[in-house]
């Protein structure tokens, strides 16, 4: 299949979980005979971190603004499967409307679910959703499950909703040779967010005030100048990719906080969560429901809410804690590989009711 995506970003990872999850799937479905063609807008804080160049059997189009973009879809639509909007496309709804126009089967994904649901609930405006809602949709893939699902049938008219969860793409997180940088007791991977600073404070700044031995280290971008910090806690700026598997890879045991509407939501797993175990590394996370259907507590991750229960881990032995990292691991490439996902989306895309190019080939025959 040729498939045209719509979307944020694939070309940059910088302050985005985007880009990486796009970048597994398009290498997943490249692997089994298929084409992406990835739609971006070539924004100044993307293009001032890109990290990423060719998409593995696809296309990377990148463009200034969406006037400039139209002709290119139009071209590239003409032979598509199907179209997919993502959510936090700048141009989500015209690039819907030129999808709806060429008659080419469409697909939404919603990426950031709990933030679509909190500002819907709150009377906000969602700038990637129009008024219709997604009812003009065949598929709507949502990258949380549980009660997600029926809140986008029932505040935005969904017909077909399917979770597509995160992944990991075990060809770039995998176990690698540590480095002295990166050499932490615990570490933490994420941009900076407000709403995750509580559970931060809780479960690595008072573990390191407490042990002021041990080594942290925070891995991120726009970590503020009033930021918390002490003798023994590091901090490396914003890493690519490429660099994850490295700095997991050197952590005796990393750690995994969920974003607030995320968590609030239940059954919406960080994309951490599965780089992290893929690289074999010993997570203790924050809990949440839905947990449980990715990951066994207590055999494959520590489930944590407090400074106690980190220093508990913390006192594991390394044994221990490696037979942790291992589970959670054969966890990862058995369920939550990008392959895996793809077979997952494929198998969606296959099923169900088909609108846009087929029903109207069929009208006219």
């Amino acid at each position: 299949m040729k498939l045209v995506v719509f979307g944020l970003t694939i070309s940059s990872s910088w302050g985005n979980g985007h880009a990486t999850l796009w970048r597994g799937l398009c290498r997943a479905l490249a692997a089994k005979g298929h084409r992406v063609v990835f739609f971006e807008r070539d924004v100044p804080y993307y293009a001032g971190a890109r990290d990423y160049f060719v998409v593995p059997g696809g296309t990377l189009i990148l463009y200034p603004h969406w006037p400039d973009a139209i002709q290119t879809a139009r071209t590239e639509l003409k032979d598509a499967d199907a179209a997919i909007v993502t959510s936090y496309c700048p141009d989500a709804l015209t690039a819907g409307d030129l999808v709806s126009e060429m008659q080419v089967r469409p697909i939404f994904y919603d990426l950031d679910t709990p933030v679509t649901l909190g500002r819907l609930i709150r009377g906000e405006a969602v700038p990637y959703i129009g008024p219709q809602g997604l009812a003009h949709f065949d598929l709507v893939l949502s990258y949380t499950g549980g009660k997600a699902l029926k809140l986008l049938r029932e505040y935005l008219g969904a017909q077909r909703v399917a979770p597509l969860y995160g992944h990991v793409d075990p060809q770039v997180h995998r176990p690698v040779p540590p480095v002295a940088t990166y050499r932490s007791d615990l570490s933490y991977l994420g941009t900076y967010a407000a709403d995750r600073q509580h559970l931060l404070a809780h479960l690595l700044i008072e573990p390191a005030r407490r042990c002021p031995d041990l080594r942290f280290v925070i891995g991120g971008a726009q970590y503020p100048h009033d930021f918390p910090w002490s003798d023994n806690i590091h901090f490396v700026r914003h890493l690519p990719p490429s660099e994850h598997p490295a700095f997991y890879s050197s952590s005796r045991m990393t750690l995994n906080i969920t974003r607030q509407d995320m968590a609030a939501m239940g059954w919406c797993p960080s994309g951490r969560l599965f780089e992290a175990a893929a690289c074999g590394t010993p997570i203790v996370t924050d809990t949440w429901q839905g947990l449980d259907a990715f990951f066994e507590p207590g055999a494959e991750v520590i489930a944590g809410s407090s400074a106690v229960d980190v220093l508990g881990a913390l006192d594991r032995g390394n044994a221990d804690l490696r037979e942790l990292g291992l589970r959670a691991r054969a966890r990862v490439l058995r369920e939550h590989s990008s392959e895996r996902r793809a077979e997952e989306f494929l198998a969606l895309l296959c099923d169900g009711p088909r609108r846009g190019r087929a029903r109207y080939e069929e009208a006219r025959v």
